[in-house]
This record gives C-alpha cells, sequence and structure tokens, in this order.
C-alpha cells in the first residue's frame, strides 16, 4: 500500500463536496487523511460549462495546508469516508 505522506505531500481523500452558501457557482471539496484527523478545503468556481477540471478521489496536499479536526463525529464520517474512497478507486480516479 502506498504511503499516505512522502515528498510530494500527504495523501487526503475525497470524503464531502458541497456547494458554498454564500456564493454562488462555488463548490468546496473537503478531503481527508484515512485516519479522519486531518483535513484539507479546496473551493472551485464553476466560471461556465466548458470549463473542465476533473475532481480527482484523492490529492497530495502540503502539510501546512491541513487543518485538524476536533469533532470526535465529524473525524469518524471522515475516516469512514476516507478509508471507503481508498478501498474503491485509485487516486487519480476522476470522480
Amino acid at each position: 500500500m502506498p504511503s499516505d505522506s512522502d515528498s510530494n505531500g500527504v495523501r487526503v481523500w475525497l470524503v464531502e463536496r458541497t456547494y458554498s452558501d454564500d456564493e454562488q457557482n462555488l463548490i468546496i471539496l473537503t478531503y481527508a487523511t484515512p485516519d479522519g484527523d486531518r483535513y484539507f478545503r479546496k473551493e472551485r468556481a464553476l466560471t461556465s460549462f466548458t470549463d473542465v477540471r476533473d475532481t480527482t478521489a484523492a490529492v497530495n496536499a502540503d502539510q501546512d495546508d491541513l487543518g485538524s479536526i476536533n469533532d470526535s463525529d465529524l473525524q469518524g464520517q471522515y475516516a469512514a469516508e476516507a478509508q471507503r474512497m481508498q478501498e474503491v478507486h485509485d487516486p487519480d480516479d476522476v470522480i
């Protein structure tokens, strides 16, 4: 099994995709470590239908860009989803 951390950053898995309530045409992608302890948030504006940017099952995030999850319920939810994604998808799979 590949390492979750290397010189390219920490591998995090897609656990949540939501639309922003505050901004129109903004999608928030949340990725988390398989243990659910850390998360990485990526915001993506939908500028047009021809603007194609793939969302992958996993990304490598810089250690400094990861936040901590202090809510045990959310941590469990993110851990379960990150592990599920890791089991059924390759990191570069388009989701």
